[in-house]
């Protein structure tokens, strides 16, 4: 009887089945999506902005040109934003006292303080203006907005990490259905992350080179490449634990984002809407979840490369995943990389 395969992510100790024997075409997937419709009351909508804490960051056209600015304290909030960035009225992180440092917020090896910060990002005035159908230009202030967040929390001493994620979907885990995404800043580098920069410093000091670009060059060579431009390549990873998932990766080593420039930005806008149309042609309009992997350790500025990680919700991890922390995808990643480079073909 033929065997399923057993692949080891490229820089993590973790294994996924890829069960070629009883794996599904894509389209298979795909089931239908619920309506999310338009409240009066979504907080997150133009003329509620006095239903969220004040914007800490306020994206505006001014007089034809692009304005930052914040929210007043007090009294009347403009409603003539583009994209706000608020604080989560509910957050997992805090900000810490204004005396407090980094060796206060631990007070045992295992036990500490969830001081950081949480915030909202609301991509757009148009409560359905999610990236893949959102106008070019309005993705573009979006990435800009991170960008600019990400700048301002990494300069925070009690930051360790700055979280960019985006969840799309109910079943993602998005409470609610206006366009945004979410910022969380931590005064830890996550598990999954720091053993990514890990074994990436193990993979320099061996070989001498950045373990993302030679993961770049080799899948852009190969069968799981998607969609490749000037600046970026996008690709189905060799041992994906999501069906259908991709990462987008710049081709210019950097740790972060943080100097990536107007060019760039509206690069990675483009490949990023281009890349979720293509997964809501395949597996119509799934639920996703996406996360940005960077580092701003300068120790890390070497030997670490930043990327976007799209994982869409395709799938249900049962009891042997979370026993065992093994992953069954039943859509091989290169069966994924041809159905959606055939959308992209075709939009």
């Amino acid at each position: 009887m033929p065997h399923n395969e057993l692949r080891k992510d490229y820089l993590l100790n973790r294994w996924v089945v890829i069960a070629t024997e009883r794996s599904r075409r894509p389209t298979d997937l795909a089931k239908p999506r619920p309506e999310n419709p338009k409240t009066a009351n979504c907080p997150l909508c133009v003329g509620n902005e006095h239903m969220t804490p004040p914007a800490v960051l306020l994206i505006q056209k001014v007089n034809g040109k692009i304005k930052r600015s914040q929210d007043p304290q007090s009294g009347a909030r403009p409603q003539n934003w583009l994209v706000r960035t608020i604080p989560n009225l509910y957050p997992a992180f805090t900000q810490p006292a204004s005396s407090q440092n980094l060796e206060q917020v631990f007070s045992a090896e295992n036990l500490g303080c969830a001081v950081g910060y949480h915030e909202v990002v609301v991509e757009s005035p148009n409560h359905d203006e999610d990236p893949a159908d959102a106008e070019l230009a309005q993705l573009e202030l979006v990435i800009g907005a991170y960008i600019y967040r990400y700048r301002e929390l990494t300069g925070k001493p009690y930051v360790k990490y700055v979280s960019i994620f985006r969840n799309y979907g109910l079943e993602a885990g998005a409470s609610l259905s206006h366009a945004h995404s979410q910022i969380i800043a931590t005064p830890i580098v996550p598990p999954t992350v720091q053993a990514e920069l890990d074994s990436s410093k193990t993979y320099q000091l061996k070989h001498g080179r950045c373990a993302f670009c030679d993961i770049i060059e080799r899948e852009s060579k190969g069968p799981r490449l998607i969609l490749e431009n000037r600046d970026f390549v996008v690709f189905a990873p060799y041992a994906s634990i999501n069906p259908m998932e991709f990462w987008i990766a710049p081709k210019k080593h950097a740790a972060n984002f943080a100097n990536l420039t107007k060019a760039k930005q509206a690069s990675l806008a483009k490949t990023l809407k281009a890349s979720l149309s293509a997964l809501k042609t395949v597996v119509n309009d799934p639920p996703y979840n996406y996360g940005f992997h960077l580092s701003h350790n300068p120790l890390d500025s070497d030997s670490y490369h930043w990327h976007l990680e799209v994982y869409p919700k395709l799938a249900t991890w049962a009891g042997f995943e979370k026993n065992t922390g093994i992953y069954i995808n039943t859509v091989p990643p290169e069966k994924a990389a041809e159905s959606l480079k055939k959308a992209l073909q075709g939009n």
